[in-house]
């Protein structure tokens, strides 16, 4: 995927060069994120709503109406439901955000690689000892920018674990910064083990990042529904991860062929973007 100006500007100093690379930890540190965050959340960022709507041209009319009484509110706005129509087909693998979506294979060794980084499964889990069924799966990495749709859902039905929380740093998920960290390995992350009626046990992986304190799910252990919010990002853009173990979907040949040239297609929540393999 092509840079854009900022990557090649601030972003570039600061994770291609040893003087910014020592101005990156105070800036990925959580308090910088959590004193951001509590000025999100007052009224005092209400005047940055309307400049961020036309600097990103949002469009509102997929929104429900609201008045917001913080930034943080008009970030995790409600969208219609007909703006996002959900895939209802079972055997159908919807996309559970918005994002840049890229697909990876997981090797025998529970490793697999995006920007030349090689991410190990069991550290992105935190050392759960699950990581081992997704040896041979595939790793779906949903990347949310700012002008996105900041809730995520469930992708079947099922009954679900509880959720796990994982401390780090919060750098951009932005690819240059990819490039340059193992950035999936060292943000602060959440990760849920859903037990879905038609993919198998799936790891859902909700990555913070710069500015992006908090990672609000809704419930903890129990049943969902295909479709049924799971929870929300605050401000900034985040990543979603899903791992599949094998044989569990077939992934349209578009989304592989587009992360072979290093590129990402841009889906909606409710997407249909594989298929359950049949029996």
């Amino acid at each position: 995927m092509a840079r854009g100006p900022s990557d090649m500007g601030l972003l570039g100093f600061l994770y291609g060069t040893a003087p910014g690379r020592l101005l990156l930890r105070p800036l990925t540190a959580r308090w910088l994120s959590r004193l951001a965050g509590r000025f999100m959340d007052s009224r005092l960022s209400c005047p940055l709503i309307a400049p961020f709507i036309r600097k990103n041209g949002i469009e509102m009319g997929d929104y429900l109406p609201e008045q917001y009484p913080s930034f943080n509110a008009f970030f995790t706005r409600k969208i219609r439901p007909e703006a996002r129509p959900l895939d209802r087909d079972p055997a159908h693998l919807m996309a559970p955000c918005d994002g840049r979506l890229s697909v990876y294979a997981i090797d025998k060794n529970s490793v697999f690689t995006i920007k030349h980084s090689r991410y190990d499964v069991a550290a992105l889990l935190g050392g759960d000892d699950c990581a081992e069924q997704y040896q041979g799966g595939m790793a779906l990495v949903f990347r949310l920018c700012v002008d996105d749709y900041h809730r995520y859902h469930y992708l079947d039905d099922g009954v679900k674990e509880d959720n796990h929380f994982i401390p780090g740093v919060l750098h951009t998920v932005r690819p240059i910064a990819l490039e340059h960290t193992d950035v999936f390995i060292q943000n602060c992350r959440e990760y849920t083990i859903l037990h879905t009626d038609h993919f198998g046990a799936v790891a859902q992986i909700e990555v913070g990042a710069l500015l992006v304190g908090r990672i609000s799910n809704n419930l903890g252990a129990g049943s969902f529904r295909r479709g049924e919010e799971k929870g929300k990002f605050l401000y900034g853009g985040s990543t979603i991860v899903l791992l599949l173990p094998p044989g569990a979907a077939e992934i349209e040949d578009r989304y592989w062929q587009a992360t072979a040239r290093g590129e990402e297609v841009r889906v909606r929540l409710g997407q249909c973007v594989g298929h359950a393999r049949k029996e």
